[in-house]
């Protein structure tokens, strides 16, 4: 992933909003997949924000003005409407920019 990052926007810090790590460790107890991406989150740095779900990772979005990397239709809808930049995983292989 940090391979296409760089190649997608060159020089790139990343962030993980809290509400993200709050969620992905009540859901990694039970779930395989969510503790890997636990495990994945835990490379970069925590963005704190008071907010739940969603709505925490657009306060982070906007506070950072910064892309937004998620397959989440709902969320990418957000985004959208929100005019914040987003990037999604296609074909299981590569990342690309939304236009």
């Amino acid at each position: 992933m940090d391979a296409q990052l760089a190649r997608l926007l060159g020089a790139y810090d990343v962030f993980v909003p809290s509400s993200v790590i709050r969620e992905l460790g009540r859901v990694a107890r039970r779930d395989r997949k969510a503790k890997g991406a636990l495990a994945l989150a835990a490379k970069y740095a925590v963005y704190d924000t008071t907010k739940t779900g969603d709505a925490g990772v657009v306060a982070a979005a906007e506070a950072l003005q910064a892309y937004v990397v998620t397959n989440d239709r709902g969320l990418l809808t957000v985004l959208q409407a929100r005019g914040i930049p987003r990037i999604r995983m296609r074909s299981k292989s590569h990342l690309a920019l939304e236009p």
